[in-house]
């Protein structure tokens, strides 16, 4: 189980949605956060949904979302800046005086997609790296000549970050959950969404950086929770050797793929005993063991406590 320090309370993480934002870049923005609650077992973050007049923001595609008055907002320690489409007409001066008035109560502002061009447009970029969607690269340095752009998936640049699009937002809050958490644990967020599975036809592994194939590994691993594959016929899968294998996940995440699948099979086990009405002896095979015995004894060792005392722990909570 992943421990972040008990005193460390839950980070505090509001989102600024204007109208015909993505559903895409939302879900990948607050999916990693929830995901990371839950297989952590513990409330690591907590966020809400803010925009500058406080009413229903509706999507690109029609979705409708309940939010918060960004003024009205405590202080937080993250803002995202999520306009996605219609960037430039959101670019006004209420918008900049909002954010400027935000940067004050916030860490971190965070430009996702198109948000680094109303964060520049504040002000709050200048003497900064950032990114944005590829689409409005050229443009932004262009508007912006204060703000350092790259071309990048996603950059950190002090209190400030940005990211490009919907699938650079989820590399985005992985690399958050690992900074703050641990690599182990943003893996296993990254698994449960199967982030990192490929085909290894379609791109040979050893051109691929070693992250990447452990990425691939660990994706693979929670496909096969049930049926768990031998580590060399798991290499095999990914069109690598079992040591190179051995090698990346040891370098990155301190374990073998033997002791990183067993993480992943108990983090599903752990899932299925808080989220189903199963018995252990049946998730106990769903989960790969030979019997309710085996499970229970690698179960306790991960987690401290049997699995029939976690479920009798979620039955009858403390009052």
């Amino acid at each position: 189980m992943h421990k972040p320090q008990k005193s460390a309370p839950p980070q505090a993480i509001s989102l600024l949605l204007f109208e015909g934002f993505s559903n895409l870049c939302l879900a990948n923005a607050v999916e990693p956060l929830r995901a990371a609650n839950m297989l952590s077992g513990q409330i690591l973050y907590r966020w809400d949904y803010c925009s500058l007049a406080g009413d229903a923001i509706t999507s690109s595609s029609g979705l409708p979302v309940q939010t918060a008055r960004l003024s009205e907002q405590a202080a937080g320690d993250y803002l995202f800046v999520m306009p996605s489409y219609h960037h430039l007409a959101h670019a006004t001066p209420a918008t900049a005086r909002a954010l400027r008035a935000a940067a004050r109560r916030f860490k971190v502002l965070v430009g996702l997609d198109t948000g680094s061009w109303l964060l520049a447009k504040a002000g709050l970029l200048d003497g900064h790296r950032a990114t944005s969607h590829w689409d409005i690269l050229g443009d932004l340095a262009e508007a912006f000549p204060d703000v350092s752009v790259v071309e990048d998936r996603f950059v950190i640049d002090r209190a400030r970050a940005s990211c490009g699009g919907a699938t650079t937002t989820l590399e985005l809050m992985l690399h958050l959950i690992e900074s703050r958490h641990s690599a182990a644990l943003a893996l296993e967020v990254a698994a449960l969404f199967m982030y990192g599975e490929r085909d290894p036809k379609s791109e040979p592994l050893f051109r691929l950086p070693p992250d990447r194939i452990v990425r691939a590994a660990a994706a693979l691993m929670r496909r096969h929770v049930e049926t768990p594959l031998p580590i060399p016929g798991l290499a095999s899968k990914l069109g690598t050797s079992q040591r190179t294998l051995e090698t990346h996940v040891q370098k990155l995440m301190g374990l073998t793929p033997a002791a990183l699948y067993r993480k992943i099979r108990l983090s599903e086990a752990r899932r299925q005993i808080e989220q189903t009405r199963l018995s252990i002896g049946e998730i106990s095979q769903r989960c790969g063991y030979e019997n309710a015995a085996a499970m229970t004894r690698a179960f306790r060792q991960q987690y401290g406590v049997p699995p029939t005392a976690l479920r009798k722990r979620i039955d009858s909570p403390s009052k």
